[in-house]
């Protein structure tokens, strides 16, 4: 009899730091193109929602996987029932949820310390869903990630800028000491 293993013990697991600074280069990324539309918040909140459904959903299922943020430092997102690419169904379910809570966030951020309350109740609903990932450290999974059955893994693919950074800063330690 065949004993399979289960998917996420057959892909190397994404430490979460790792996986929080790919969220934020895709937030700020499409938070800092959104704030572009003008004054005007509901205007603001469309943009962002296209740009969040074309960077988390469009590009990913056309780029192997792989976001902005992601591709930055070498991870892909995963189907954890097949271990292949989500369809477009699954992304959309994934990055919906995902997205309505940037969304929620970037409106209080927005709002910024001004009502503080409303600000930290808005961030709660991302906390909350990222939050779960800890949880469960044997597959890492967020809400979003286990109502869509996916798995974010590590990849060669990508630009590394997290190795990239730690050796610019080993570089600049190394000629202040000199």
């Amino acid at each position: 009899m065949y004993e399979f293993e289960p998917i996420h013990k057959r892909f190397p697991q994404v430490p979460i730091e790792r996986r929080f600074y790919a969220f934020l280069i895709d937030f700020v990324a499409v938070w800092l193109i959104s704030s572009m539309a003008g004054g005007n918040p509901f205007l603001q909140m469309l943009v962002f929602i296209a740009l969040w459904f074309g960077l988390r959903v469009v590009l990913v299922s056309n780029n192997q996987g792989q976001s902005l943020g992601r591709w930055a430092l070498d991870m892909k997102v995963l189907d954890a029932n097949y271990g292949k690419l989500p369809g477009l169904l699954t992304l959309t379910k994934r990055e919906g949820i995902l997205g309505v809570c940037a969304l929620l966030a970037m409106v209080g951020l927005n709002i910024g310390f001004a009502n503080g309350i409303s600000m930290l109740l808005l961030i709660a609903p991302l906390g909350v869903d990222c939050g779960i990932a800890l949880s469960e450290p044997e597959t890492q999974q967020a809400f979003h990630d286990r109502i869509a059955q996916t798995l974010v893994i590590q990849t060669r693919r990508g630009f590394s800028l997290d190795l990239r950074m730690k050796r610019w800063v080993a570089q600049i330690r190394r000629r202040m000491q000199k």
